[in-house]
């Protein structure tokens, strides 16, 4: 093998644009995947403010772990991902918050209701909100992301990580618990 360099091979003074440019292009991935983080996040948590909190731990936690993505064009699917599971522990931490807030104070606590409020002017919008907040949440956020977010289904199966059958399934059943639970 010989020491020469390929004409291929990136110049020393090349490396630093290159990776300047990638994290470039990673902090406008992150910023257009702002809307969806915050959706993912809403779908789960049905509180507007944990959802802006979870969405930005996402973007954080996505930013310093941006070495660890292998497959760049997978990024919005490893950005749902990050803010599911962070969305799913504010959810678990949040509930026993409140356990133990009740047992302290020997009464039922509120909880988080700034998505309800925001459709006080229609009873039929507000029996709507708590229809959706009744469903799973895996049932939950396929019915966000496909239904509110108009995003197509094969998009979905891909932020999910599922198969398109098991989002078609999935979204046919919410639709049908949403159906039962408002007639």
């Amino acid at each position: 093998m010989s020491d020469k360099a390929h004409p291929l091979d990136p110049t020393p003074w090349d490396v630093p644009r290159a990776e300047s440019h990638r994290e470039q292009a990673l902090e406008d991935r992150i910023a257009d995947s702002s809307v969806l983080a915050y959706r993912v996040a809403y779908g789960v948590l049905r509180c507007r403010e944990d959802a802006e909190d979870v969405a930005q731990e996402a973007f954080l936690r996505a930013f310093r772990c941006r070495h660890d993505l292998r497959d760049r064009e997978r990024f919005r699917c490893w950005m749902v991902r990050i803010t599911w599971r962070l969305a799913l522990n504010r959810q678990r931490s949040r509930r026993r918050r409140e356990r133990r807030e009740r047992i302290a104070a020997g009464e039922e606590t509120r909880r988080c209701s700034s998505g309800e409020s925001l459709l006080v002017g229609s009873e039929s919008r507000r029996r709507l909100s708590r229809a959706i907040e009744a469903l799973p949440e895996k049932l939950r956020l396929v019915l966000v992301l496909s239904a509110i977010e108009e995003r197509p289904i094969r998009e979905v199966a891909t932020l999910l990580d599922l198969p398109e059958g098991t989002v078609k399934s999935r979204l046919h059943l919410a639709r049908r618990r949403l159906m039962e639970a408002l007639s």
